[in-house]
This record gives structure tokens, sequence and C-alpha cells, in this order.
């Protein structure tokens, strides 16, 4: 076990290091600013919206994205813009909010259309993604002057990119079935594990989970057992002393979950407080408030799997958290999300490869566009239009700890790579059937 002096030791020379990381990335972003100034583009900016929940419940997710892609457009801007074929022109993020609501999204995307904005963001919900691709798909259709194109940085339902694909849609994240796909080579290897539990919650993407779970295990650990494939009503259990009994009961090692908030925070909590000595594969251990609502209950308990991390290491990606903690600075505004900015950066290139924001021109060059920034390489598949990137599996550790330079909001906690898969170890088969216009 380690001590508490050698933890305290641990979290202060991470902050050492981070200063330090952070103090070398401010005197760049000034050392740049005039030359950003002299080089800034002079061109009708060309809008891109953001439709999220920026007020309402999740309005903290909201700010987040926001501020990850703020940081894009900014560096993208640093640069001179996007060069089109009448000059340069820089991006301006539009921040329409949807107050979290599939409802509310649809409202923005007309206001969008409205606008003339050819460019919508949206990734907090694959429901909300799902009715924001039937409504463009019909507006592209009825107003081809008007089109819009669809940038999905969190959306992760697979039938977005296979069944329901659209030529309008580009997801930037990760789909269910990849994530899963890096957590079961993590379970592969781990020969302790012999009972599975599965909990989720009770809406589409939980059953996902669940299908996309025991899929996986049979094609890599046929010999694990599962015993529990249980769902519980979203954001309403307030105890999850009774599914942990369960758990208990059934002689599970490990769990599976794709549960976030609350409902992954309580249940890990009501784990440890109940003794289950069981591993948490999840799917969000990593995300927005989790390491600090989750504390000493996710140490080395709770597994996560994400595109990129902070201590996924190297030069190039200690520069970038550097350059977005300098950025924004606050302990709380912590939360960098890599392919948010991917996504920035490589919309410009399309914009730049077409010499024009046309959105049906922009959508032709990304097909099969490439980005590679040094520590980070993917492209965007032109089948499915499914970003082809590396994945990260997590283990939830303290700060200070091998491995765990950075820790995560100022929480103390971070997480260590278990295993860095390359984008070519993480590309799926589609069953899209494009329809080009």
């Amino acid at each position: 076990m380690i001590r508490a002096s050698i933890d305290s030791s641990g979290v202060a020379m991470t902050r050492a290091w981070t200063s330090r990381l952070a103090a070398l990335a401010v005197a760049a972003w000034v050392a740049a600013m005039p030359a950003a100034k002299a080089t800034a583009a002079a061109g009708t900016p060309i809008q891109l919206a953001l439709i999220e929940g920026v007020s309402g419940p999740f309005a903290n997710a909201g700010a987040a994205v926001e501020r990850n892609l703020r940081f894009g457009v900014e560096r993208v801007n640093a640069r001179g813009g996007v060069k089109l074929a009448d000059g340069a022109h820089p991006l301006e993020l539009v921040v329409l909010d949807s107050k979290g609501s599939t409802e509310g999204a649809l409202v923005q995307l007309r206001a969008a259309a409205d606008r003339h904005i050819g460019f919508v963001m949206q990734g907090n919900s694959s429901a909300v993604a799902a009715a924001l691709i039937a409504a463009i798909e019909k507006q592209n259709s009825r107003e081809p002057d008007n089109r819009e194109l669809f940038l999905n940085y969190s959306a992760d339902d697979p039938a977005l990119t296979n069944a329901s694909c659209s030529f309008w849609h580009f997801r930037f994240d990760a789909h269910a079935g990849m994530r899963m796909d890096a957590l079961a080579d993590v379970i592969q290897q781990d020969r302790a594990v012999k009972k599975v539990y599965l909990l989720n919650q009770d809406y589409s993407f939980g059953h996902d989970v669940s299908t996309l779970a025991q899929q996986a295990l049979a094609q890599k650990r046929p010999d694990v057992a599962i015993v529990g494939d249980e769902f519980h009503p979203i954001g309403r259990v307030k105890d999850f002393t009774p599914y942990i009994a369960k758990m208990r009961a059934s002689g599970a090692d490990a769990v599976i979950t794709g549960n976030w908030g609350n409902d992954l925070s309580l249940l890990v909590k009501a784990a440890r407080e109940q003794g289950l000595d069981a591993k948490f594969y999840t799917f969000y251990g990593n995300s927005l408030d989790a390491p600090a609502a989750l504390g000493d209950a996710g140490v080395k308990r709770v597994l996560a799997v994400a595109d990129w991390h902070p201590n996924a290491g190297g030069a190039a990606s200690d520069a970038y958290y550097a350059a977005f903690r300098a950025r924004f600075p606050a302990a709380e505004d912590d939360y960098p999300v890599l392919r948010m900015e991917v996504m920035i950066e490589m919309l410009a290139d399309a914009m730049t490869r077409a010499g024009t924001p046309d959105p049906a021109a922009v959508a032709k060059a990304l097909e099969g566009i490439k980005f590679d920034n040094g520590f980070h390489r993917a492209w965007m598949r032109a089948e499915d239009h499914q970003l082809i990137q590396p994945l990260y599996v997590m283990e939830m550790d303290k700060a200070g700890t091998p491995g765990v330079r950075f820790d995560n909001e100022g929480t103390g906690y971070g997480f260590r790579t278990m295993l860095a898969l390359p984008p070519e170890r993480t590309a799926l088969p589609t069953t899209c059937q494009m329809r080009r216009p």
C-alpha cells in the first residue's frame, strides 16, 4: 500500500510538473500572439454551430465541450484560419443551447439553417444525434442550396455509422463497439477474471453495451461466465446496495458497465462500502467530474477507455496538454478532449483541400482524410464516415504513482495506461451502405 506521505509528495510533484509545462505553454502562447494577429484571416468567418445543452442539468458537460471546441478553433485561427480559393477565413464558434433535449436540438438546427450555417456539431446524446441526422437528410434534400454537414464528437451508438449511416454525418469518436472491443482485450489478458456481471442503464445505449459485451466476451474470453445481465432506471437509483448484493451472490469478480454520471459514481461507491472486491470495466470512468465523485473507491478498481488521456506520454502529448491548461488554467476546467481538436483540425484541412466552405465539397474532402500531430494518428474511413484512431484502456490511481504524472481536474486522481491500441487495431467492420448525393 502507498502511504499518505508518498501520495502527498506524488501530488506535489504532479502539480510542479504541470506548472512547469503550463508556464512554458503560456510563454509560447504569448510569444505567438503578435504573429497570429499579423497573419489573421481577413475573410468572412466560417461559422460552426455547436448544438448542445449549455444550460440545465448537463450544463457542465456542454461547457466542457465548448471549451474544447473553442480551443481548437483558436489554434486554427492563430495560424491564419482556413485558406480557401478566395483567401483566408477565420472559424467562428456559434453556441446554440438545446437544453439537452432532442426537441431543443431540432429547434436549434432550424435556427442554424435559417442563418445559413453549414456545419453543425453535437455529441452528448446518441438519441439527439440520430434525430439530427434524420432532420439534416430532409433539410439537404429540400434545400440543396442550404445544406448542413453534421460533425459528431461523442454520440457513440454503433448504428450511426452502420445501418443508419449518412453522407452528411461524420463521427470523430470511437463507437461503443470499438470501445468494448478494447476493454475486452484487457479482460482477455486478465486471467483472474472468471465471472462477469453486466449492469447498465435501461435505455438504448445501456442495452447496446450489454449486447456488445456478450459478443466481445464470447469471442475473446469464451471461458468467462456472464453471471448477471441487469438494467436499472437511468438517473433514478440512489442506493445501489441491492445490485451489489446480487453481484456478490453471483460470485462476480468483474463488472462491465456503460453507466455515467451519478449512476457510475454511486455504483462504485456502493461496491466499496459493501466490500465487493471486483474491478469495474467502464466506458466513462475518466469522464467529466467522475474521478472526483469516485475518489478512493475508484483506485485500482475502475478502468476506462478513451481515444487519449493526459498520461498517454510523449513530449508532443505533454505539450498539447500544457497548452490546454495554459488556455484554461482553472482546475475545474482541466478536461481536455483531444478528439474535439482533431475534429476541428480535420475540418479545416478538408475546407482547405476543397477550396470552399460548401458542405458537400467539404464532406467529399473529409472522406479518407488523414491526421497526424506527432502523437495521435487518425483517418476518416470513407465507407462509413467513422474516424479510425488510437484507443487507451486506463486504470484509475492516485497522482504521483507510477504512470500517473497528471491528475484529472485537480482531484489528485488520474489514470495510467494499461493498454494502448494503434488505430489499425481499433477498426471494426461496417455494415454501412452509403448513399451519396
